[in-house]
C-alpha cells in the first residue's frame, strides 16, 4: 500500500515532505501555533446546510428498510414517489373519488403530531396488511397429576412430569433485573453481560454547557472471565442499558395492563426472528420472563420513528371509529404524503402516540411483534485500562473509565427528552452523586455492561511507537485521553504525540483539563469556537499542515479523528484533503485518494458517528 501512495506522491509532490518540528531546547515538542491565532480565520464559515434526517436517505439505500419503514416494496414506493419531496405536501383531491369530514382526537398528544389532514377518502388504497404477530405472552398453568376428563387415555403421569420438567427448565433465572437484564438479553458469544459497579461518577461539564458530559468509574474486578478478548486502550464497552421507568410504567397504564400481572412470570413464545435476544439465532423461542422485564429491556420504545406496522396494530385496536379512521388513512396510498411528513417530523415515542390516540389499546405481546429491539450502546474507553486500579477492602480492584455526553431530543409534553442510553447515565450519575452528598458510603449503582469492540479502529491501530495527531471535538476526546496515558509509560514516545480538541467554550465544555498527566500545553491545543474569534477544530488542521503533512508522512505515522460525523467528522475530512492539496501539490481527487489510500494502510483511522 505504501507503493501506491509512494507513486500517487511522485510526480506532484517531490521533495514536499517537511521535516519535523525542531522542539526547544529541554522542552517537549509543542504544536505549531498558527500566525492567525488571535485573529479571524481569513475564511468566512459557511452556514450548516441542514441535511434530511438519515431515516429518510436510508430508504432510497435499503429495499429491505423501505418495505420495513413502509409497509411496500420499492417499486410500489417509486411508483407514486419522485424522490423529489413532493410527497411532503398534501395532496391534491381527486375528482370522482369521495371525502368524509372526521373528528379529530382533541388532546395535546395528537396536536403535536402535526398531521396535515382535512378529509379523508372514504375507500383507501394500498392500506399497509396488519403485520404477522410472532410473539404471544401466554399464562404459566401448573399442570395437574389429576388428567383433564378430555384428555386422551393414553395421557399419562409420565407425560405430566415431562411438563413439569419444560416449565422448571424455563424458570426465570435468579438475576436481580433491577439492575441488569435477564440472561437471555446477551450479545453473542462469548460476551456477558455484567452489572458493572459504579465506584465515581461526576460531571465534566460545568454550568452553562449547552449539552452535559458526565465522566465514570466502573469497578470491573469481578468481570466474568474466559472471553477471550481483554479491555484495550481506545477500545468501547457496550451498555443494555433499560428504558427509563416511568416511562415503562406509563406504557403499561395506557395499554391497561393489570398491575398485579405486570411483574408475575409468563411463558413468551416467539415463532421466528432473533427478539429479544439481542444478536442470537433467527428461530423460534420459549423463555419464563415478565412483562415488565420484556418492555424495559427489549424493546425501544423511544429511538425509531414509528413504523406503518406499528400504526397499523394500533388502527386495528383502536375502538373509535375516527382514531381508526386516522391511522388507516396514514398507512394507505392516499395517506403517503403524510405519513411521510409524519416520519421526518418532530420525533415521536410510542407514549406521545398512545396519548395521541387513547381508544388503540393493542395487546402488549402483538405489540412486541412490531416494536424495534432496544439495542446495545458503545462507549470508548477514556483511560488506559491495563494501568486503572484502586485498593480497597484490602484487595486490588480493576476500574476502567468512560465519558458520556447526554442526548436530548424534543418532546411533546416537557420540552426535551433524553436518549435512552445517555438519560440512562445522567440518571445513575446524579443518583450517585446525591448519594454522596447525603453522606452515603460507597453507593451501590451499576451500568450493565460488556466488553464490545475492543478490535475496534481506535483500539486495533493504535501502535507503540511513531507520531499520532489526535483530532477531536465533544465526547470524541475521550479514547485520546487513553492514548496520552499509554504513551508517557514509552520515554521514546512522549514527545510525539500531539492533540486538537474542539470545544465551543474551554469554561464550561472542555473536557479532561488537567488529567491528561503531561504538560498540556506541550502536546494539546484547545480550539474554542464559541469565543474571541471563533475556530472550528477543522480549521485548525489547515493551520497545522506543516505538523499534519509530517505526521502523516512519517514511519508509523497516524492520524486519529473521533466524534460526531456531523460538521466535525465531514469538516476535518475536508480540511485533511486541502492540506494534502496545499503540502503535495496535489489535485482535489488526487488528495482524497491519498487519504483513501492512507486509510486502508490504517494510517489514518476515523472513528464517527
Amino acid at each position: 500500500m505504501a507503493t501506491q501512495i509512494d507513486v500517487l506522491l511522485a510526480e506532484r509532490a517531490a521533495n514536499s515532505i517537511p521535516e519535523e518540528p525542531q522542539p526547544a531546547p529541554s522542552a517537549t515538542p509543542s504544536l505549531t501555533y498558527s500566525d492567525s491565532d488571535e485573529q479571524e480565520v481569513e475564511e468566512p464559515r459557511q452556514p450548516e446546510i441542514r441535511r434530511r434526517r438519515a431515516s429518510t436517505r436510508l430508504i432510497a439505500q435499503s429495499p429491505e428498510d423501505v418495505q420495513r419503514i413502509t409497509g411496500e416494496t420499492t417499486t410500489q414506493l417509486i411508483k407514486r414517489c419522485c424522490g423529489g419531496g413532493c410527497c411532503l405536501n398534501p395532496a391534491p383531491k381527486k375528482a370522482g373519488v369521495q371525502y368524509e369530514d372526521v373528528e379529530f382526537p382533541n388532546n395535546d398528544a395528537y396536536k403535536s403530531l402535526n398531521l396535515k389532514i382535512d378529509q379523508i377518502p372514504t375507500t383507501l388504497t394500498g392500506v399497509c396488511d396488519l403485520p404477522e404477530q410472532t410473539a404471544f405472552l401466554q399464562p404459566i398453568r401448573r399442570p395437574s397429576n389429576v388428567p383433564s376428563p378430555t384428555e386422551p387415555v393414553g395421557h399419562t403421569t409420565s407425560s405430566v412430569g415431562s411438563i413439569e420438567k419444560t416449565l422448571q427448565d424455563l424458570e426465570l433465572k435468579d438475576v436481580d433485573t433491577k439492575i441488569e437484564p435477564p440472561s437471555f438479553v446477551q450479545p453473542h458469544p462469548p460476551h456477558h453481560v455484567f452489572p458493572a459497579r459504579i465506584h465515581h461518577a461526576r460531571e465534566l461539564t460545568r454550568a452553562g454547557a449547552e449539552k452535559r458530559t458526565f465522566h465514570f468509574d466502573l469497578d470491573i474486578t469481578n468481570y466474568p472471565e474466559g472471553e477471550g478478548v481483554d479491555f484495550k486502550v481506545g477500545g468501547a464497552i457496550g451498555v443494555s442499558a433499560p428504558n427509563e421507568d416511568s416511562t415503562v410504567q406509563e406504557v403499561l397504564d395506557l395499554l391497561l395492563v393489570p398491575r398485579f400481572l405486570r411483574d408475575k412470570p409468563v411463558l413468551l413464545r416467539t415463532t421466528k426472528g432473533r427478539w429479544p435476544t439481542v444478536w442470537g439465532d433467527d428461530k423460534p423461542r420459549e423463555l419464563i420472563t415478565t412483562r415488565r422485564d420484556l418492555l424495559t429491556w427489549c424493546s425501544d420504545i423511544q429511538s425509531y420513528p414509528p413504523t406503518k406496522q406499528l400504526l397499523r396494530v394500533l388502527a386495528e385496536h383502536a375502538s373509535d371509529p375516527n382514531e381508526r379512521k386516522i391511522l388507516r388513512y396514514i398507512c394507505s396510498g392516499e395517506g403517503q404524503g403524510v405519513f411521510c411528513d409524519f416520519r421526518t417530523g418532530p420525533h415521536i415515542s410510542l407514549v406521545q402516540l398512545l396519548h395521541a390516540f387513547p381508544s388503540a389499546k393493542p395487546p402488549l405481546d402483538f405489540l412486541f411483534s412490531v416494536l424495534q429491539p432496544l439495542m446495545p450502546r458503545f462507549y470508548s474507553l477514556s483511560n488506559d485500562p491495563h494501568e486503572s486500579f484502586l485498593n480497597r477492602d484490602g484487595k486490588q480492584h480493576r476500574l476502567i473509565e468512560i465519558a458520556v455526553t447526554v442526548h436530548e431530543a424534543d418532546d411533546w409534553r416537557s420540552g426535551c427528552r433524553t436518549g435512552i442510553g445517555s438519560g440512562f447515565f445522567q440518571r445513575q450519575a446524579l443518583k450517585f452523586i446525591e448519594a454522596e452528598k447525603n453522606g452515603v458510603k460507597d453507593p451501590e449503582f451499576y451500568i450493565p455492561m460488556f466488553k464490545g469492540l475492543m478490535a475496534n479502529p481506535l483500539a486495533k491501530q493504535f501502535v507503540s511507537d511513531g507520531p499520532m495527531l489526535l483530532i477531536g471535538a465533544g465526547v470524541g476526546i475521550a479514547p485520546f485521553r487513553g492514548f496520552v496515558q499509554r504513551r508517557l509509560k514509552t520515554a521514546n514516545c512522549a514527545n510525539k504525540v500531539w492533540v486538537l480538541q474542539g470545544v465551543r467554550d474551554s469554561l464550561v465544555d472542555e473536557l479532561y483539563s488537567g488529567e491528561w498527566g503531561v504538560h498540556e500545553d506541550e502536546v494539546k491545543k484547545v480550539v474554542q469556537s464559541r469565543r474571541g474569534p471563533g475556530r472550528y477544530v477543522q480549521e485548525e488542521v489547515k493551520a497545522q499542515a506543516d505538523l499534519v503533512w509530517y505526521i502523516i508522512n512519517a514511519v508509523d505515522g497516524r492520524v486519529f479523528v473521533c466524534g460526531s460525523s456531523k460538521g466535525m467528522g465531514e469538516g476535518v475530512e475536508k480540511a485533511l484533503v486541502e492540506v494534502a492539496m496545499e503540502k503535495g501539490n496535489l489535485e482535489r481527487e488526487e488528495a482524497q485518494e491519498f487519504w483513501d489510500l492512507k486509510k486502508e494502510a490504517g494510517q489514518y483511522i476515523a472513528e464517527t458517528w
